[in-house]
Order: structure tokens, then sequence, then C-alpha cells
């Protein structure tokens, strides 16, 4: 079995080192084996077909902008209509939030604010206050979701390295169209969504591979290796 993470590798980027790790914490607790791979977004975008037959899951990793939004923005489409277990963090989160937009919301217009930050539809805009750096509460608000049978707990804390998230004003369409917010922190803005009835379509805006021991597997990042594995 192999996992794709999505993105522009930078062995100086924190973010993308706690991934490889939290990898490897997951590891130690799943019996059965597994191998993981960084794909560059252009690489995806060439070469798709090809990527979609290797892999079996797909993590889409922190580090927008990406050197092709179309490359994350196509594989995500396809993850979503054909139940392929997709995690997303931090840059996943916005990537997913955007597709979704653009192609099940009908807002064909949606843009990123990090690529066009004068779009007139700003899907996923500036957050209202920086959250680089800072590990924050996070209420888990559907007791139905995946997300809080993995938890176990309404109440976490995790560490965000981000500058952009979903735009509140479209939260309401995201929720009532299947993208769940499914966790949310005190200002009421969306921190983790979900699709409903897939078996893994999940982002989160914090980057929970940081909060990833080796004592200490990280929940969320177990469970999707996990549920790639069934």
């Amino acid at each position: 079995m192999k996992i794709a993470i999505i993105g522009e590798f930078d062995e100086n980027f924190r973010s993308h080192v706690a991934t490889n790790q939290a990898i490897e914490h997951s590891r130690s607790i799943i019996d059965q084996d597994f191998e993981s791979k960084w794909i560059s977004t252009e690489t995806v975008e060439k070469n798709m077909e090809l990527i979609l037959k290797e892999f079996q899951g797909f993590w889409i990793a922190p580090g927008s902008p990406y050197k092709s939004m179309k490359g994350a923005i196509d594989l995500i489409e396809y993850t979503r209509k054909n139940n392929i277990p997709t995690f997303g963090t931090c840059g996943g989160f916005q990537h997913m939030i955007i597709e979704y937009a653009r192609n099940v919301l009908d807002l064909k217009d949606a843009e990123h604010a990090e690529y066009d930050p004068y779009a007139s539809r700003l899907v996923v805009d500036p957050l209202s206050c920086d959250l680089k750096g800072d590990p924050l509460e996070i209420e888990i608000i559907n007791e139905k979701s995946k997300v809080f049978s993995i938890y176990q707990k309404r109440v976490i804390k995790e560490k965000y390295y981000c500058n952009f998230g979903l735009n509140p004003d479209y939260q309401n369409l995201f929720d009532k169209n299947g993208f769940k917010i499914v966790g949310s922190d005190i200002h009421n803005e969306a921190r983790i969504v979900e699709l409903e009835k897939h078996p893994f379509f999940i982002a989160t805006l914090f980057v929970p591979q940081d909060n990833s021991t080796f004592n200490s597997p990280h929940k969320l990042v177990t469970e999707f290796i996990r549920t790639i594995l069934k």
C-alpha cells in the first residue's frame, strides 16, 4: 500500500518534516506495511493517471502556494468522487475547500487569496488573526462526525502555521451541501471539515502532524492510514 504526500517538500519547513515523522509514529502501532512518498503538484498535473494507479491514499500537505494549483485541485476532485482516502492539513485544507467550491457548489470563480488577493470571490481568505505557531483550542461541534469518533472528546488543542482559512461568509453553504464544519474555534470559524458519506475526506486548518510523538502517534494520522489499509 502506498500513500502520496502531495506538495513541494522542503526539508527546512517544520510542517513537512513533521509530516514524515508523524507517519513513522503511526507506523509503530500499525501492523500492516505501507510506503509513503512526496509528489510535487507539478508532477501530479503531468502524470495524474499514473499516480492514481500507484497510490491508494493522498495527504494534501501544508506549504502553499503550490507549484501547480491545477494539479492539486484535479487530484482532490478525483479522490472525492471516487471515495479514495484523502487528508488535507493547513494548505491542504485550503485547496480541498477551493475544489469543493468550484466543482460542487458551482462557484467557478472561487479563489484563494494567496494566489489572487484581488479576486472577486475569495472563498479562502486571510484569517482575522495570524495563527502561525500558535496552539489553540478547537471544539468538535458534531458528535456524529468521523472526527469526533477518532478524538472521542469535544475540546482539543492543536498547532497552527496558517494565514488563510475558509471565508466565514461561505461556511453555511459548505455545511448545508455536505462538506460539514465539524470543528470550530472560539469565533465559530471553521477549523475542521469533513465530507459526509466518504471513507475519509477530512481537512484541518491546523497541523496535527506537529502534535504527534513516537509515544503518542496522532489519532487523525493513524486513522487516515488505517482507512487506506482497509
